[in-house]
């Protein structure tokens, strides 16, 4: 099984990121970059992939190659390796993503769901590559790991994964129609197997009146308690453990539980490093943020713009902080008529207004509303970092979101 694809036809803008606009791309080229310790290598791959020197890759079980141009007449023959998934892996794999209908849509949407890939790590399934699993090969002479050449390749390929997150599947052993394939089987009832009746009963509404009638006046939830919480005794030595982490944790314990008993149930479910962020969103204190950011894995800055997106939103801010969505275009239409006339009026020169999927972004000015799934804009400014931090909490109102973070940018 291989695929031949087509490398870029111009060359990408300049920018670390240029080369992936999603957040699985950058994945790959994060673990590129974290693979080697040599940046000059890296940096003159970069160069090659902008200018066009890579030529039209194959994607094949494990591997991926391109001939790429250097310094001689004849192009070298590049690769990069990637180990595949055993069966019993796969098998891993395709459960979790047959387990929720919105991991199949998201990926027939071309979008890799972040869902998953947490899913799958935690079932020791590595769908994304990590720096140690990458293996570059060249027939240039340099001696480097990666070389500029194969480097390069590895760039183009974020861009290519960025278009089509089932180019990792086949890396890893199983193009697109073999995984649909497996999907569809595992959501087809096999022939044979007896359909259970269903269920007979009555329509909820009636049940519920019904034993309203005969239950108990039932408390409140309490109060939450206003002294900390303390342990009876300290933790065993030699465990690692200290009575002033667990005495944190049992606080924060009571509180989340006081939260869900009064009805909001947003952050019940959320992945180790979702839960990571909001308990970093509390203000712990410097030890335990830097030790937060050890046990996830994710870089300092970028788990400092993950806090402060829960900071202003909350698990939904975070969901838009970390992956684009695709939302009703009318709504888009709409949001951008609005912004276009609000600026007209705050600003006196016309103010460019980018959009892209669920993004507004006004060029000029380092502003950016992102659309979430609960109809909000969520305002971003671009910092000196080049990356987007949110700047204010969610508002319905696109103008209003951008008012609330115009002077923020000195716009």
């Amino acid at each position: 099984m291989s695929a031949s694809v087509p490398g870029p036809r111009r060359a990408p803008a300049r920018g670390k990121r240029a080369f992936a606009a999603t957040w699985w791309g950058q994945a790959w080229v994060t673990a590129l970059e974290d693979s080697t310790l040599d940046a000059g290598r890296l940096s003159r791959g970069r160069t090659y992939a902008r200018k066009g020197m890579v030529g039209p890759t194959t994607v094949a079980p494990g591997r991926i190659k391109a001939a790429v141009q250097g310094s001689r007449p004849r192009p070298y023959r590049s690769s990069v390796h990637l180990p595949v998934l055993t069966d019993t892996q796969w098998g891993t794999l395709l459960d979790a993503i047959a387990a929720r209908a919105g991991h199949l849509a998201a990926l027939l949407d071309d979008e890799m769901p972040a869902g998953l890939v947490d899913d799958a790590r935690r079932a020791g399934v590595p769908l994304l590559p990590q720096p140690t699993e990458l293996d570059p090969d060249c027939s240039c002479p340099d001696w480097g790991y990666p070389c500029k050449h194969a480097a390069a390749l590895c760039y183009v390929i974020a861009a290519t994964v960025d278009a089509d997150p089932f180019v990792l599947f086949a890396l890893r052993g199983r193009g697109r129609e073999e995984v649909l394939a497996e999907l569809r089987a595992r959501r087809t009832p096999k022939q044979g197997t007896p359909t259970p009746p269903a269920p007979t009963g009555v329509p909820a509404t009636a049940a519920y009146t019904r034993w309203a009638e005969h239950a108990p006046q039932l408390p409140g939830p309490r109060a939450p308690a206003t002294h900390a919480a303390a342990l009876p005794v300290a933790p065993p030595s030699g465990t690692g453990l200290s009575t002033t982490d667990l005495e944190r944790l049992m606080s924060d314990t009571a509180a989340r539980a006081a939260r869900l008993l009064a009805g909001h149930t947003a952050d019940l479910h959320l992945t180790q490093h979702q839960d990571a962020v909001r308990i970093a969103a509390s203000g712990p204190g410097p030890d335990w943020f830097h030790r937060l950011i050890q046990n996830t894995g994710i870089k300092p800055t970028e788990f400092a713009r993950l806090t402060r997106a829960w900071r202003n939103g909350g698990p939904t801010g975070l969901t838009v902080a970390e992956q684009p969505l695709t939302p009703d275009p009318a709504v888009m239409t709409a949001a951008r008529t609005a912004l276009t006339a609000a600026l007209a009026e705050m600003t006196p020169a016309p103010a460019r207004l980018r959009a892209w999927r669920n993004r507004l972004t006004l060029t000029d000015h380092g502003i950016q509303l992102r659309l979430g799934p609960d109809a909000c804009w969520y305002p971003c400014i671009r910092e000196d970092d080049g990356e987007w931090w949110s700047a204010a909490p969610a508002d319905a109102d696109p103008v209003a979101a951008v008012t609330a973070v115009w002077r923020k940018t000195g716009a």
